[in-house]
């Protein structure tokens, strides 16, 4: 059976928080961890993320971390611990305040939200699951009829056409957050609420491996639109498909996937598909047969990784739910239509982004589009990347080739980072010579000590000339000793 290639990105929560769970979580197949700072502390958030490095080095894995930021907030103020039920054509009247919400009345403490509203726009509760339709439209409140009903408690999310939000992303907040965690060494960080590249840019983080490989969490429709200037900024794509049912019609969700996925894929950016995958795993011992569909068919799309959320971060049993999923990856990717991908991904474009490409970035990218048909010509055993950035693994996981991927690096970070490169296995290098022959050496040597590749075996290696190269300028194809 062929090696799962799909990675799995699983949050963290009161279900998976202990050292158990999490060596348990790893060893079934998770391979990064997500950290959701919408609940809890900053410092619960840090000491999770350190009793991951500590287990993640027990079990000699390199297990990427992400902060999730929570991105701009907005919630109704509380219906009670009782809560309310609305039934599909209620009427409610929405206004500005905290002092408490109704089965009549919800008032949200976001200052000009309301005001903003205009006929038409739909407002979600909670999940999503509760929607109303605004009517009637004022500066002072709005009123909205109840399309699906529910049952509201508490201080549900309120969630609006990005549009209208005055709130900037990354908030204050956010950048509080994002400066902790950097601290710490974390080293994926996800931006909410993406509307633009600004967005991006306003983290002011260094760009990876530095600082942070940063995800785009695409969830508006205004970054569905940016797409391609958001792409060229961020580092990674969160595909965050319960927002996105929000902005679209339920209908289009499907066709954005698998557009966002492609696009990414074909800039080397790794894409992560979200929300509610394995979701009745919460409490049930396997998924349903949509869900097994839905996991099948991200893979299928070309998603580079599948995340889980509650499932994992609240769920019934975490171990069982990764396990699952890596089951349902692994059998999926032995179906990956590689061939119909090519044609998808290939020949590298000249062009960008409505503009001409680095040099560098050509280069790597012709190579490792030649490294993909020497691969598949020679049936070689595996491919060797030898990366100072990722950007060399990133560049050849677009073509999905047959052979193994193996991403050699002296950064730690870097390492954990290809956590959601697609089929990337991460390997240390400890070559800092400036030699091409003493790292193609140690990386051959390394995947025969392994076990990746074995004594008569063929390699292809793809390396800069030098370590101080700038691009992926070498491909060689070895024996291995």
């Amino acid at each position: 059976m062929m090696h799962r290639r799909t990675k799995i990105l699983a949050t963290l929560g009161p279900a998976s928080s202990s050292p158990e769970i999490i060596r348990s979580m790893i060893r079934a197949g998770m391979d990064a961890v997500r950290l959701n700072l919408s609940h809890g502390t900053i410092e619960a958030g840090i000491e999770l993320h350190r009793r991951v490095r500590a287990v993640a080095a027990e079990e000699g894995r390199e297990i990427g971390t992400l902060v999730d930021l929570p991105g701009p907030k907005v919630r109704a103020a509380s219906f009670g611990t009782v809560g309310i039920d609305w039934a599909n054509g209620d009427v409610v009247r929405l206004e500005e305040g905290t002092d408490g919400s109704t089965g009549d009345v919800v008032q949200v403490a976001v200052p000009g939200i309301v005001a903003d509203l205009e006929v038409g726009d739909r407002v979600s509760f909670g999940d999503g699951g509760i929607v109303a339709s605004v009517v009637d439209a004022n500066r002072d409140h709005a009123i909205a009829h109840v399309v699906h009903g529910g049952r509201l408690s508490g201080s549900p999310g309120v969630h609006v056409p990005a549009e209208r939000l005055r709130m900037s992303t990354p908030t204050d907040e956010d950048l509080r957050i994002l400066d902790a965690f950097v601290g710490e060494g974390v080293d994926m960080v996800g931006v909410s609420f993406v509307r633009s590249a600004h967005d991006i840019r306003r983290l002011g983080v260094e760009p990876h491996p530095r600082g942070p490989l940063v995800v785009a969490k695409i969830e508006t429709r205004a970054a569905v639109e940016n797409l391609p200037s958001i792409l060229a900024t961020a580092g990674a794509v969160m595909i965050a498909r319960g927002d996105l049912g929000i902005e679209f019609p339920i209908e289009e969700v499907p066709h954005l996937q698998k557009r966002i996925v492609r696009a990414c894929i074909a800039r080397g950016r790794p894409a992560i598909t979200a929300t509610q995958m394995l979701e009745s795993m919460v409490h049930a011992p396997t998924p349903t047969r949509a869900e097994a569909t839905d996991v099948a068919n991200a893979v299928f799309d070309g998603s580079s990784v599948v995340m889980l959320s509650g499932e994992t971060a609240i769920g019934d049993d975490p171990v069982n739910v990764i396990a699952t999923m890596a089951r349902l990856c692994g059998r999926a990717d032995e179906n990956f239509d590689r061939q119909a991908w090519m044609r998808l991904v290939s020949p590298p474009r000249a062009t960008e982004d409505g503009g001409l490409r680095g040099p560098d970035r050509m280069v790597t990218d012709t190579m490792t589009s030649a490294a993909t048909r020497v691969a598949e010509s020679l049936d070689v055993a595996a491919i060797l990347c030898i990366t100072r950035s990722g950007r060399t693994v990133r560049a050849m996981a677009r073509f999905r080739p047959e052979a193994p991927i193996l991403g050699f690096s002296v950064d730690e970070r870097v390492r954990r980072q290809l956590s959601v490169s697609w089929g990337a296995t991460p390997m240390e290098m400890s070559t800092t010579s400036f030699d091409n022959e003493a790292m193609v050496t140690e990386a051959v040597e390394s995947a025969r000590h392994h076990g990746h590749v074995r004594s008569g075996d063929v390699v292809v290696v793809l390396a800069g000339v030098s370590a101080r190269s700038s691009a992926t300028d070498v491909l060689r194809v070895v024996n291995v000793p």
